[in-house]
């Protein structure tokens, strides 16, 4: 089109000068009109539009497919919110110190997807696997336990719903980290733990809280639960349950103070790729387990 117009306009404009008299006469007349200028001008407006036009056009290469090597793992976090984590034989409380360390693990993290499920008598994916930490600490910041108002520990349906959250394709690269006091837990948690470990999920376990417990707060009496009979309900931390799913997972136990990772601990049936991973995520943990473990000192 702008071809078309520059044509036009140049017959046009020979035609006029043959009118009025002599061309060579008429143009000595105009001065300052130069026909080498006017066509150098008409390049550069052409020159200037056709790139527009390629840049409003967003021109693109078709699509293929492209094999790219993962280097992250996938981390899901399932975190207990009963009202048993509200104890407080950890300063201030042991939910607020579970969701610290988590924060203190999101800060380490490199090209690594994490997600979070949350559990107390029900399960639920609070936050599907993300690379976005800042999303991923929102999430985190709005967790409490009344979000889930049926009590227990259903660790069961917690591992269940986070096997389903990874990606089944790949049988590596997969990891579970329970963190929980272990209280009331189901008796399905070992078996739940096993058929994500053959799904390709390692699973380790945190325990929060103390072993000679702790009594629950009361928010309607501002004073201490009681149990039937009058007397105060004290939460413990069970261990021996959480060591038993980690062994289960193939994971590993760690009690808050975090300062050893059980590597000579684990089953010896353990696969040559679930060990990889275990020895990746300590590599990667250990810069911080002083500062974790500084938080539940």
């Amino acid at each position: 089109m702008l071809l078309g117009a520059f044509l036009f306009v140049s017959w046009w404009k020979r035609r006029s000068i043959r009118r009025i008299g002599d061309p060579a006469l008429v143009e000595k007349l105009f001065t300052g009109y130069s026909r080498k200028l006017f066509t150098l001008k008409f390049i550069l407006v052409f020159i200037a539009f056709f790139f527009g036009a390629v840049g409003l056009a967003n021109l693109q290469k078709g699509s293929r497919m492209e094999k790219i090597t993962r280097k992250g793992v996938d981390v899901i976090v399932a975190l207990d919110v009963s009202k048993s984590m509200l104890a407080t034989d950890v300063k201030p409380d042991r939910l607020t110190r579970a969701k610290q360390m988590i924060n203190r693990l999101m800060e380490k993290l490199d090209n690594d997807r994490i997600g979070l499920v949350v559990f107390a008598g029900n399960a639920y994916l609070q936050m599907p696997l993300t690379v976005d930490y800042s999303a991923a600490r929102m999430f985190l910041s709005t967790v409490t336990p009344d979000m889930i108002p049926t009590q227990g520990t259903e660790i069961a349906e917690a591992i269940k719903i986070s096997n389903d959250a990874f990606n089944k394709k790949e049988r590596k690269h997969k990891t579970l980290i329970i963190i929980s006091d272990g209280e009331d837990h189901d008796e399905g948690a070992i078996n739940a733990a096993k058929k994500a470990f053959e799904d390709g999920v390692v699973i380790n376990t945190i325990g929060v809280g103390s072993t000679n417990g702790s009594p629950l707060p009361d928010p309607e009496t501002g004073s201490f639960k009681k149990d039937r009979e009058g007397n105060t309900v004290i939460s413990k931390l069970n261990e021996e349950e959480l060591r038993s799913l980690a062994a289960a997972g193939r994971g590993m136990y760690q009690h808050r103070t975090m300062q050893k990772m059980w590597l000579a601990h684990w089953p010896q049936k353990s696969t040559a790729w679930s060990k990889k991973l275990l020895v990746k995520i300590y590599l990667r943990t250990t810069t911080v387990t002083s500062s974790i473990s500084s938080a539940f000192a």
